[in-house]
């Protein structure tokens, strides 16, 4: 066990609930929309806060959002804010939380002129998992000019609390980008999945 422990991404050790999360979800390339819109909020979410933080409470935020539905979240009302903000297994701080509400009309707004979030998230990479070859944490970025492209088109289609490091996050985590470290072992395992996991038929090959 030691041994597979030196292998991973250092910066996922120390607790069972952060390995996990690398091991089995970090990386994994994401093309389904609820969970891209889940992943994008926790992302915000976690601004300015440790991801073990959110990690920990994924599961309230699941609840208290409905398993992040996104036309049930749109459909939030100021008095349910309320009880979020009172909410102690959440992040209760407003204005993180009314984003989210916020971001699920976003959404809703796009796909009834028929655009797709999921096909904006993806564009930024051209819609296939950028492969990078860190072998140390020091050479992986906290921000790209993708993720700062996303993030300015994002905040201009009205999202909030989607600044280019989160937004490199959010790429990082929905396996728009492979940063696991060459030595990890999710490296390979993960860029297998960029070619076995189903794209959207429409996409370029």
């Amino acid at each position: 066990m030691s041994a597979v422990k030196e292998k991973r991404c250092g910066w996922c050790l120390g607790s069972e609930l952060y390995i996990d999360y690398h091991d089995t979800e970090w990386g994994v390339p994401c093309y389904d929309a609820t969970e891209l819109f889940e992943m994008l909020n926790l992302e915000g979410a976690q601004a300015g806060l440790s991801w073990i933080t959110i990690l920990n409470k994924r599961e309230n935020y699941r609840k208290a959002f409905k398993d992040f539905d996104i036309p049930k979240v749109a459909r939030f009302t100021d008095a349910k804010v309320e009880k979020l903000v009172l909410d102690a297994g959440i992040v209760r701080h407003r204005q993180k939380i009314e984003a989210s509400i916020n971001n699920a009309k976003v959404v809703v707004a796009m796909e009834k002129r028929g655009e797709s979030f999921v096909d904006l998230l993806w564009s930024f990479v051209d819609y296939k998992p950028v492969q990078n070859k860190h072998r140390t944490m020091k050479t992986v970025k906290s921000s790209t000019d993708a993720s700062v492209l996303m993030s300015k088109t994002l905040k201009k289609a009205g999202f909030k609390f989607v600044g280019n490091t989160t937004c490199y996050a959010f790429m990082q985590a929905s396996g728009m980008v492979n940063d696991h470290l060459v030595s990890c072992p999710r490296h390979k395992a993960v860029a297998r999945m960029a070619s076995t996991i189903k794209r959207p038929s429409h996409w370029p090959k």
